[in-house]
């Protein structure tokens, strides 16, 4: 287990609360009830480079309930992706880097744009399935996953 696990996941179990509250809308459940289990997938399993979110070789995080977001927006700032506690505060105002459902080129870091419930399970799958026909196509040492 990661030596600051209690503290990743408290913080973003407050970094939830307070985000959802200030915005005075957003769903805090989902990110103080995956907390634990984001925090131990995040550190211990997935492979990212915060500095280049855009890296071919990267895992890929989907957060199929996009409704719950703040967990993912939690887990890119206190990884060091370019998303700041300003940005947090900005929770679902116009035009922040952090609207209420994640948006694929809007977030270093987000993957995909999700939102109806479901939709992340078959674009993982899509996603799966194109890195197996990389690495099929061109080899472990360009596609090690």
């Amino acid at each position: 287990m990661h030596p600051h696990h209690e503290a990743v996941v408290t913080t973003i179990k407050g970094l939830a609360i307070d985000a959802v509250n200030a915005a005075d809308s957003g769903h805090p459940g989902m990110p103080m009830g995956a907390a634990d289990m984001a925090t131990v997938l995040w550190t211990q399993f997935l492979q990212f480079v915060p500095t280049d979110p855009t890296w071919p070789d990267r895992d890929r995080f989907v957060l199929s309930a996009g409704h719950g977001s703040m967990l993912l927006y939690s887990l890119l700032h206190l990884s060091g992706f370019d998303v700041s506690m300003d940005d947090l505060k900005a929770f679902r105002q116009w035009g922040s880097k952090t609207p209420g459902h994640p948006e694929v080129g809007h977030t270093p870091g987000v993957e995909t744009t999700t939102g109806p419930l479901g939709q992340g399970f078959a674009t993982g799958v899509g996603m799966a399935l194109a890195e197996r026909h990389l690495r099929e196509t061109y080899g472990p040492e360009l596609c090690d996953h």
